[in-house]
């Protein structure tokens, strides 16, 4: 009968129409490239929300549908006189189901999904990263093997049986110090190891005797990453958000003498093994500084400067060669979804050898620009152009043919 008012019910069916309008229309929308290898797969047009969305309400109904149907049959065998169902071996099976599908379902997630994981760490921080996240899930997908196993095979093997009683134990103390302790040990393990490393990788104080960090600033705003290198004297100039126009886009103070080297580029190039300081900053809204082959990920807070310091360990080419990719990039992402055209702050990040870098850091064009100059009232550096000599040839050849 319940079934048969769910059935009858103008709310769920009208509900359930337009989860069906609405996810067909979303599946029919999903277009792919027009390229033949983008024609034959097909599996791009079943991303929409919609789509899910109907495919678990259908797996809902169907398993309404298949719980009536036992109820039915159960009950035509009581009046058949016969042996009613065993519910309590039915929900047992279906636990021992439920793990087997569940312990492929793992398994397919490792396989399939763990290729997409990160890529190999190019930073000296990123390997101890990457072992501190190996650590943790190895412990942590142990115990859930270990668990999920016991539960749903205690679940099947005593399932409730009239030959046996269950023995209820309201206490023991045994048991509450192993489940405690335990869990406790591992958790303090991996919080002090993770403590350590990342004061590690956090710690922004250069070594005595190591080469200074070079400075390199990135503002985000919508929708983009703007770069300011420091000059010669490898200091940046200070930066006042009242001090942003059309031609000082970055609001630079030129009351500060370090200011007036300070270079931009379109492109962030980083000498490979030196230490990075990347001075984040943000005009607007929240970004996220990420830069995952770096393992890199900050926020940039509006009015809120962070930095992050890092060594990059692998150069471009030495990437492209490993990936045999001659079109490999490292990148600069915004990990925030910070508006809609969000997708379009991309950088590309080259890591060089230092002769490779000075080269290009040479090349490099200064912040302070001449029309910045005329807005500031400064001398236009620019020479005016040098007219160019008259070619009095012609008027020679001329007054000879005459």
């Amino acid at each position: 009968m319940g079934f048969k008012k769910l059935i009858k019910s103008k709310k769920i069916l009208s509900l359930l129409a337009v989860f069906m309008l609405t996810g067909t229309n979303l599946v029919m929308a999903q277009t792919t490239v027009a390229t033949p290898a983008a024609t034959d797969d097909k599996s791009a047009m079943w991303m929409g929300a919609g789509y899910y969305v109907l495919l678990f309400l259908l797996l809902c109904v169907v398993i309404a549908i298949v719980g009536k149907i036992l109820k039915v049959y159960d009950l035509t065998r009581q009046i058949q006189s016969k042996k009613e169902l065993n519910w309590n071996n039915l929900m047992a099976g279906i636990c021992l189901v439920f793990l087997l599908f569940g312990l492929y379902g793992a398994y397919w997630s490792f396989t399939v999904q763990g290729s997409m994981t990160l890529p190999e760490a190019a930073s000296a921080h990123g390997v101890k990263i990457d072992e501190m996240f190996t650590v943790t899930t190895v412990i942590t997908m142990f115990v859930f093997f270990v668990t999920q196993i016991l539960l749903f095979t205690f679940l099947f093997r005593y399932k409730h049986s009239d030959k046996r009683r269950a023995f209820f134990l309201p206490h023991n103390n045994t048991i509450e110090k192993i489940w405690t302790i335990l869990p406790a040990m591992v958790l303090t393990i991996l919080v002090v190891f993770g403590f350590f490393t990342w004061q590690e990788i956090t710690n922004s104080a250069d070594a005595k005797g190591d080469r200074p960090s070079l400075n390199i600033e990135v503002t985000g705003h919508q929708f983009a990453w703007e770069l300011r290198y420091p000059g010669k004297d490898l200091k940046l100039g200070a930066i006042n958000y009242k001090l942003v126009t059309g031609n000082n886009q970055l609001g630079i103070d030129f009351k500060d003498r370090n200011s007036f080297d300070d270079l931009r580029a379109d492109t962030m190039y980083l000498p490979v093994n030196r230490s990075i300081r990347l001075n984040i900053r943000a005009q607007d809204v929240i970004h996220s500084c990420y830069m995952p082959h770096f393992r890199v990920q900050l926020n940039a807070v509006p009015g809120l400067p962070t930095f992050f310091k890092f060594t990059p360990t692998i150069t471009t080419a030495d990437m492209r060669n490993r990936l045999n990719n001659p079109d490999f990039e490292y990148l600069l992402y915004c990990n925030k979804i910070c508006g809609g055209i969000h997708y379009n702050m991309k950088k590309i990040v080259r890591v060089v050898t230092e002769a490779e870098y000075q080269q290009w850091i040479a090349k490099q064009k200064p912040y302070l620009t001449d029309a910045l100059r005329k807005d500031l009232g400064m001398p236009v550096t620019t020479p005016a152009p040098v007219a160019a000599p008259k070619d009095t040839t012609a008027n020679k050849r001329l007054a000879l043919n005459n």
